[in-house]
């Protein structure tokens, strides 16, 4: 089949992507120029792990193209999936503005039936809203339909869950909508065996707010516990281990540490609270797990400035700018909230990670910045993990003890026994431990 994509982020470029990879036809479409100008000389915009060599392969086959053009998208295919970002808004709704373009530009440019997908996180009830823009904007009596295509990808991980998701969610009006998204994943249903779930669409809306916060909820929740074990004497990691045993419950997100960031979660949470506020419910316990949150970045904070003391002129190395490993973006990640607070205390920051600097140096273009660790804890007073990345994991505690002035470390991911770094002679804090 063909399909067009609007939106080349994370979510559009690894599913065109993907969908190229199992044999459809796809147009990419993206009206950031620059980044079509990128994706058409065989480079980047975003990393995820074998993307790259898969958008190549596609490219050559020629099952997948890139253009600017919303026009030639439409034309192109009769599917068309809006990937295209929902920022947050005031007071944390989210931002359709993007959705809404796209919807009014197909409606001038469609000559025929079209089936508008929404890919991108939107509230319940964007699918009506969507509907009537197209009607309205549309220059003749022209038949299409509305869909809903939650996401579930993973940042680093993302080609994989593609590929082998838990299930497909798909909301639709139509038959006609229904089958065409059925032919669209089949050969991933029949490969992966998952379950292809056909909803209304604001059941579908609602699932992936729904799912997102309540994985959130997961990780506040056992940051809680965390707090509970350092004041008590006992260890976060038995506990979680124990707790994830449980089949009820289950292992995955119960990983205590600076808390969930990332362009998913803090977002999602922040719009599934405004939706219920809006529909008329206070949804005090997704307001619990967003405090929740701020208030762990807020705890790790004054471990450190217990151990600084005062902060002013000593260095601190950061390990890790993402918000997480196998991944480049440092959106709401930890680093935006503690590398400000370091500086603000007139702290010497050096920062290292192995994928997020060009993106972060976006932000802030002017710090010292090193692609190697030791040389990153060189004469540091401090080091300090945001993001348990494999290298940080593996690093060469000798040569990191004898690169730092003083052998501290405060662990936000908790990725090292307390005990053994007491013996290696490291003052070493982390989370959930007494």
């Amino acid at each position: 089949m063909k399909i067009t994509i609007v939106g080349t982020g994370y979510v559009g470029l690894v599913t065109g992507t993907c969908f190229a990879e199992i044999g459809h036809d796809v147009l990419c479409v993206d009206n950031d120029e620059r980044k079509i100008k990128v994706l058409k000389s065989g480079q980047m915009p975003i990393y995820e792990p074998g993307l790259e060599e898969m958008v190549h392969r596609n490219v050559a086959s020629g099952r997948l193209k890139f253009s600017g053009s919303i026009e030639e998208g439409t034309a192109f295919a009769e599917v068309i999936f809006i990937a295209v970002g929902t920022p947050p808004g005031y007071k944390g709704q989210a931002n359709l503005s993007y959705v809404e373009q796209v919807g009014r530009k197909v409606a001038e440019h469609m000559t025929g039936y079209r089936l508008l997908v929404e890919k991108s996180t939107v509230p319940v009830n964007t699918a009506e809203q969507l509907k009537r823009t197209v009607a309205k904007y549309s220059r003749s009596d022209i038949d299409f339909d509305v869909a809903s295509n939650p996401e579930f990808l993973r940042e680093g991980c993302a080609i994989d869950d593609a590929f082998k998701p838990d299930r497909i969610v798909v909301g639709v009006e139509s038959e006609r909508a229904g089958k065409l998204l059925q032919a669209i994943y089949d050969p991933i249903v029949k490969k992966s065996g998952c379950e292809f779930l056909q909803m209304n669409i604001a059941s579908a809306e609602l699932t992936k707010h729904a799912s997102n916060s309540f994985l959130a909820m997961k990780i506040s929740y056992i940051n809680a516990v965390s707090r509970v074990c350092e004041l008590a004497g006992a260890d976060i990691e038995q506990v979680a281990h124990g707790m994830g045993l449980d089949k009820r419950i289950g292992p995955r997100f119960l990983d205590a540490g600076v808390g969930y960031g990332g362009s998913c979660f803090p977002k999602d949470v922040d719009a599934f609270v405004h939706i219920a506020d809006h529909l008329g419910y206070d949804f005090e316990l997704l307001k619990e797990v967003q405090r929740i949150n701020h208030s762990q970045r807020e705890h790790v904070m004054k471990k450190i400035q217990h151990e600084l003391w005062v902060i002013q002129d000593k260095t601190v190395a950061v390990l890790g700018l993402a918000f997480k490993p196998e991944t480049d973006d440092v959106r709401e990640a930890p680093s935006l909230y503690f590398i400000p607070q370091l500086l603000e205390a007139r702290a010497r920051v050096k920062l290292w990670d192995p994928v997020a600097q060009e993106k972060f140096k976006e932000l802030h273009p002017t710090l010292d910045y090193y692609s190697d660790i030791v040389e990153c804890a060189k004469d540091a007073d401090l080091l300090l993990i945001l993001t348990d990345w494999p290298q940080v994991k593996g690093m060469d505690l000798v040569k990191i003890k004898g690169a730092m002035r003083c052998p501290v470390i405060v662990d936000g991911r908790n990725l090292f026994d307390p005990e053994d770094m007491k013996n290696r002679g490291f003052t070493y804090h982390c989370v959930g431990r007494a």
